[in-house]
């Protein structure tokens, strides 16, 4: 098996090339956007009041600081789990196997939120038991993913496009309905409230960079990450900015900040009876692209951990004909089934989703001042690189950002911490038995 830190290395011959830039964009685009636009603005809004749409502006910055890094390590070192390879390999493996442990977690609680937003969406339409409705929602993923990326990857550029259409004309409808006054006062809960929204509403951005988790599938990666890394960010932050200015102008702050369904109760005030089948439809495109995306993603983690001995090896076995790790794919689907039995409390789970996710990026800027101080040879092959000197330097500046932003969510709810915690002291107990005590790590 090749070595993935070479810069020649750039897959292991098994998983199958199918990706191209509008899937990558796609990818990026339909995980951030399906998880948190129908959902994580009435809770921030809660937070932060009017000022929530500040604290949307504020959370892309370290978002945007983490894409730089994410483009130079993307376009130096594809590889299929690349955020774990990366900081396994380049910082240590036991904050590589960390952080993927905790991700399980987060990768699992992503996909149960997403299916019960969609679940609750399709209930306006026709009555659905929330949780058997739930589990088909896995098992159509799964099976779009069993059948090959090529399939999850045309699809995935499918319903963007269609999302995008429907955000659009939802847009356009609204305006004329805003109320000046809905953005009024700016900041009820001062700038404490705006701070205490940030943990929340970054959780709009993660999954831009997706398509790193990918490497090895996406064609001429080291030009298509960085390319597809920036426009996804480019359009998540306009597209939200347009929503969430629209629904928060047409409901208020005190509405939205307890609603359910926000966007559905904005497009009703203008839309009439046309509102629910447009924003049921926007809802369940948007939210199915970001299950796609994540049983993608989640998957080759847990082949890449596999790969490096840190899981089960049974995760390695790839389909002959349509070169995807059915394994991964199954243990996903069961463990999004077993995950049913879990509350389904919003607000911890998003923090429960967003804290590993943070984790993540503080390894992967890590890797990147690494690569840039210490390995001439893959900093000089990276297609998208600042100065060595600036890659350093944004590198610490989004660990520093991704450490404060998970510790400013115990301002929301400190349970997700505990919860998290626990699981990292199994992770440490199953690294020392299965991994170190064998010589893995």
């Amino acid at each position: 098996m090749s070595d993935p830190t070479s810069p020649e290395a750039e897959n292991t011959g098994l998983l199958h090339r199918g990706v191209d830039l509008w899937a990558v964009i796609s990818l990026g685009l339909g995980t951030a956007v399906g998880v948190a636009i129908f959902s994580v603005i009435a809770p921030a809004t809660a937070l932060a009041g009017p000022g929530m749409l500040l604290a949307v502006l504020i959370a892309a910055v370290p978002m945007f600081i983490i894409a730089l890094t994410y483009a130079f390590m993307g376009s130096a070192l594809p590889t299929s789990g690349a955020s774990f390879e990366w900081s396994r390999r380049f910082v240590s493996p036991f904050l590589g196997f960390m952080i993927a442990w905790l991700r399980i977690v987060s990768n699992l609680g992503a996909i149960l939120i997403l299916a019960l937003v969609l679940i609750r969406y399709l209930n306006m339409v026709v009555p659905l038991p929330t949780k058997p409705a739930m589990f088909v929602v896995f098992l159509i993923f799964w099976a779009v993913n069993i059948i090959g990326v090529g399939l999850a990857g045309r699809l995935q550029v499918l319903m963007i496009g269609a999302m995008i259409a429907l955000f659009a004309v939802f847009a356009a409808w609204g305006a004329p309905s805003i109320t000046p006054q809905a953005y009024e006062p700016l900041l009820p809960q001062g700038w404490v409230g705006v701070f205490a929204a940030i943990p929340l509403l970054i959780g709009l951005f993660f999954g831009l960079e997706s398509s790193t988790e990918i490497g090895d599938e996406v064609k001429d990666a080291r030009r298509t990450i960085p390319l597809g890394l920036a426009l996804s960010i480019l359009a998540a932050v306009v597209l939200y900015l347009l929503v969430a200015g629209v629904t928060l102008g047409v409901l208020g702050a005190s509405a939205l900040g307890t609603s359910d369904t926000p966007l559905l109760d904005a497009a009703e005030v203008f839309m009439g009876p046309w509102a629910k089948p447009l924003i049921v439809t926007a809802a369940v495109v948007a939210i199915g692209t970001s299950i796609n995306s994540l049983f993608l993603g989640f998957s080759r983690n847990l082949y890449a951990m596999a790969r490096a001995g840190m899981l089960p090896k049974a995760l390695l076995k790839v389909h002959p004909r349509t070169g995807v790790p059915h394994v991964a794919l199954t243990v996903i689907l069961v463990g999004a089934t077993l995950g049913l039995a879990a509350p389904m409390n919003l607000t911890a789970l998003f923090l429960a989703v967003n804290i590993p996710t943070l984790l993540k990026y503080v390894g992967v800027s890590l890797s990147a001042a690494v690569v840039a101080r210490r390995h001439p040879e893959i900093y000089e092959a990276a297609r998208f690189k600042l100065s060595k000197g600036a890659t350093v330097f944004w590198a610490y500046a989004g660990t520093i950002m991704a450490l404060v932003v998970a510790l400013l969510g115990l301002g929301a709810d400190w349970t997700p911490y505990a919860a998290l915690g626990v699981w990292a002291i199994l992770g440490v107990g199953y690294y020392l038995a299965f991994i170190r005590a064998r010589g893995g790590a």
